[in-house]
């Protein structure tokens, strides 16, 4: 028996906004170390791309289109992965949004509701499925949620992204807590900047970019697979003793 065990076979996953960008470097970190991954996200085009990704690593996979903000595609989406899958065993809600960059008093309600809808809701209502779902088979489950580095740092231009990814924080430490006698673990990773598609607004803007780089300790940007490896940790028996712990990924940012 290894000391430190990575290894993820025999396990299901689901990866939400697993299509692109980090969610698509987690999807195949996981297969890699021997999961079967099933991909939410909202584009056919991207999922049927990722799923191919997944599948050239040798493991199942399956995609399904999904928007979180809607609830009954989250129960689909457990329903679909436990039919065609036949269990859940991890759990990455890596979705989210942010469609407003300003100042926070500049953000609608309309706006306002599509961050916490999309960032914090969806967790909570998906995460409770899951729940049920890895109880079904009685082998525990892990579940890991992708917050950020904006949870532990106010902003001046995306303060209500801030304001969801803290909340995400908190909530994972409050699913720890009440459901490590059920066996799951919920863990949650906090990037900073990363050169993805979804933070382009950011690392383009010249003063933000100079500041993230000149702040962190490595002098650079994140890229999306250097995430995985932490998510990859976290599913897996090597992480078998921790739980409602944020990993902060951020090359030193926050030192």
């Amino acid at each position: 028996m290894a000391v430190a065990d990575f290894s993820l076979s025999g396990k299901v996953a689901i990866v939400t906004g697993g299509s692109r960008g980090i969610g698509r470097s987690i999807a195949i970190a996981l297969a890699e170390n021997g999961a079967d991954v099933v991909i939410a996200a909202r584009k056919p085009e991207a999922l049927a791309e990722a799923k191919a990704a997944v599948e050239a690593t040798g493991r199942r996979a399956l995609a399904v289109p999904t928007n979180v903000r809607h609830t009954d595609e989250l129960h689909a989406l457990i329903d679909v992965t436990r039919t065609e899958m036949g269990r859940l065993d991890i759990l990455v809600n890596n979705a989210g949004t942010n469609p407003a960059f300003g100042p926070v008093h500049e953000i609608d309600e309309r706006a306002w509701d599509m961050i916490m809808n999309t960032n914090v809701k969806s967790v909570h209502i998906l995460s409770n499925a899951a729940r049920t779902a890895m109880l079904a088979h009685g082998g525990g489950g892990a579940i890991i949620n992708v917050s950020s580095v904006g949870g532990f740092r106010a902003s001046d231009v995306i303060g209500g992204y801030s304001v969801s990814k803290a909340a995400l924080i908190m909530l994972t430490q409050v699913q720890a807590k009440n459901w490590g006698r059920d066996g799951i673990r919920v863990n949650c990773i906090a990037p900073g900047l990363i050169r993805t598609e979804f933070s382009r607004a950011l690392w383009e803007d010249e003063r933000i970019s100079r500041s993230a780089v000149a702040e962190a300790a490595l002098q650079r940007m994140g890229e999306p697979d250097e995430m995985a490896g932490a998510v990859v940790y976290l599913a897996s028996p090597a992480a078998s003793f921790v739980t409602g712990q944020t990993l902060v990924l951020d090359g030193g940012r926050l030192l």
